[in-house]
């Protein structure tokens, strides 16, 4: 999707005057293909959360979150977009709000949660899809609609004390490496602590800024895998 933005306002200008520091972004033109872009968010949670906010501060044009829960207490310790307060309310439509808070100049949307019926067009207007969701059942619909559509997906999980991060694409994708799912317990039966999953979705939102700006080397075809109670990092080549 090729799309030409109105030029960036003063005030926007002001907002992103640090990326624009770094020479890798500015001269690949970067903000600017960001601020043309148009990406969806699925899952609002422990992952999702960072991602709406890093997206939101660094610009992005367009942002729809799809995400059918409520916050409850248990998510507090984890899903900072979050607050006593907001208990009981839809999560979409309250990290919409906080994404709208941290930047007015981005277009922020809600959307129902994803079935098989509403991921085609969903995915299919978007540039990038992120796949923040803590289920298998969701995952594996993304991955099968991303590559129907031959979309490229920025994917990540945490539970426990472990993370994984990847972008996924019509040659590489989610199943590729997962073919089946092998577990589909979640953080209310598995656990977390949480800054791993703040960690995971900050690496997520860096991954999609990668993608979305031409910029670096994503982790295309690599599987970026995290233990906090070692601190180990490793990288893993996936498909050979």
């Amino acid at each position: 999707m090729t799309r030409t933005p109105p030029p960036l306002s003063r005030e926007e200008l002001r907002r992103v005057s640090r990326p624009l520091l770094v020479p890798e972004w500015a001269e690949a033109g970067a903000q600017e293909k960001l601020r043309a872009a148009r990406v969806l968010v699925v899952g609002a949670g422990g992952l999702g959360g960072p991602v709406i906010r890093q997206l939101a501060g660094a610009g992005v044009g367009a942002l729809t979150v799809a995400d059918g829960d409520t916050v409850s207490v248990s998510n507090l310790h984890r899903q900072q977009l979050y607050r006593t307060a907001d208990v009981g309310r839809s999560k979409a439509e309250t990290a919409c709000a906080v994404a709208q808070a941290v930047n007015s100049f981005v277009q922020v949307q809600v959307a129902p949660a994803l079935t098989p019926d509403t991921a085609p067009a969903l995915i299919a207007a978007h540039d990038l899809t992120v796949d923040a969701t803590d289920n298998f059942e969701t995952r594996y619909l993304i991955a099968d609609t991303c590559r129907t559509l031959s979309r490229e997906w920025v994917w990540g999980a945490a539970s426990g004390v472990s993370g994984l991060c990847s972008v996924f694409g019509p040659h590489l994708g989610l199943r590729d490496v997962f073919p089946t799912p092998e577990d589909d317990s979640s953080c209310d039966e598995l656990g977390v602590l949480g800054p791993v999953p703040n960690l995971v979705g900050d690496l997520m939102a860096l991954q999609a800024l990668l993608v979305l700006g031409g910029v670096g080397e994503p982790l295309r075809g690599r599987l970026w895998t995290f233990d906090a109670l070692t601190g180990r990092v490793r990288v893993l080549k996936m498909g050979g």
